[in-house]
């Protein structure tokens, strides 16, 4: 018995390791490889492609103002960048409001059948070969699609995801360090994705796909631009990665809105593995079943249960047998649950997690997989969704 639990506690420490942080190790000196080897190649001209910017928006109001000047200065040629807005559903007379700019297109239905369906119908409007989504919340640099575009002109490229940063100039919100430490973490690793081979999974407040690659799925999809962006890898193309196109966005203004952003963003992802079964194929795509493998089923399905696998057969080891070694190792667990706990409690009375940022965020986040979970299993998850209350929009 004594082994079988020694088993279990390397295994879930090495499962815990590879997932964040030897991944990445495996993958940086690959990636280092790549671009050492293409130095000195020489990089065609810039293909302007003509494209069409998609913006979802519903009852966004407060900030929609801020979002139209945003796209409005966006430099391309205005000839060839076509701006599509999609209030389906909105309440808040968004639509009156882009109705007063003649070179918007907009699509407005009183019935509201969640972002998805409104992208699909926004998607029979599109004439260009290569369609942009932004969210309304997000905001973008002038240049963001001419640094796009230079994708395509690598025909293998089907996609490219844009970078999402925290804004950080606030001082309102008790989660905003955490969640901006959390995606500057993701667009380290998206950079090591797309130089192996592909990003896994672009972000939907910024990332761009060949018109005709687009996938027409069910309305009931959560994570669309996760989905969208992953079926592309099906048909043959890779996702890149520009980081030198980037969405800020407001960070949640506390942590239960945080919560409830994640906790829906979870369950999303284990409705997504259905549509993404394809994958798995390692015939057929053996490096993004290998990327998707490392990058998110191993952390979805795995790492929240090998946390408490870990932390369980350590307690038995160290009781039992009363080596150093695993002594040592319950004590660096329990106070790393500690530090979690405090910076939890920090940000839950509305204060930043200061030093307890990492260890709070990751119990966090993995504790939003679990409930998540049970919120897929039980079908409670949906396409319509309060949305999380952004320090924007708190009107303070």
């Amino acid at each position: 018995m004594i082994l079988i639990i020694q088993f279990l506690f390397w295994f879930s420490l090495g499962i815990l390791f590879y997932c964040y942080l030897g991944y990445g190790l495996l993958l940086y000196p690959v990636t280092f490889l790549k671009r050492f080897f293409r130095r000195g190649v020489k990089q065609e001209a810039e293909e302007l492609l003509p494209v069409t910017l998609i913006v979802t928006a519903y009852n966004e109001g407060a900030v929609l103002p801020e979002k139209i000047a945003n796209t409005l200065a966006i430099d391309y040629p205005a000839g060839k960048l076509h701006l599509l807005f999609v209030t389906d559903g909105s309440s808040d007379d968004s639509e009156k409001l882009l109705l007063q700019y003649p070179q918007i297109t907009l699509l407005h239905q009183p019935l509201r059948q969640g972002k998805y369906a409104a992208i699909k119908r926004a998607m029979t409007k599109v004439q260009t070969p290569v369609v942009v989504f932004s969210d309304a919340n997000t905001m973008l640099n002038p240049e963001c699609l001419r640094r796009m575009m230079k994708h395509y002109r690598h025909p293998a490229v089907g996609g490219v995801a844009g970078e999402k940063k925290i804004r950080r100039d606030n001082s309102q919100s008790a989660v905003g360090g955490a969640e901006g430490l959390y995606w500057r973490y993701e667009s380290f690793m998206k950079k090591l994705d797309a130089g192996l081979y592909t990003v896994v999974g672009a972000a939907g407040e910024l990332y761009s796909v060949r018109t005709h690659l687009f996938a027409m799925l069910p309305d009931d999809l959560v994570l669309d631009d996760f989905v969208t962006s992953m079926r592309v890898c099906h048909q043959g193309f890779r996702i890149a990665y520009e980081p030198g196109a980037f969405a800020i966005e407001q960070p949640s203004l506390s942590l239960a809105d945080e919560e409830k952003r994640k906790v829906r963003i979870s369950a999303g992802a284990y409705q997504s593995v259905h549509y993404l079964h394809e994958s798995l194929n390692i015939f057929r795509h053996p490096a993004l079943a290998f990327q998707y493998i490392s990058r998110r089923l191993l952390r979805w399905f795995f790492c929240p249960l090998l946390l408490f696998v870990f932390l369980f057969t350590n307690i038995l080891l160290a009781a039992v047998l009363q080596h150093p070694l695993f002594v040592v190792s319950l004590g660096a667990q329990l106070l790393f649950y500690t530090l979690a706990i405090r910076g939890w409690l920090l940000a839950r009375s509305g204060r930043r997690p200061g030093l307890f940022t990492i260890p709070f965020y990751f119990v966090f986040m993995n504790y939003c997989l679990v409930k998540g979970f049970f919120v897929f299993i039980k079908g409670r998850q949906t396409v319509l969704w309060e949305k999380s209350l952004r320090v924007a929009e708190s009107g303070e």
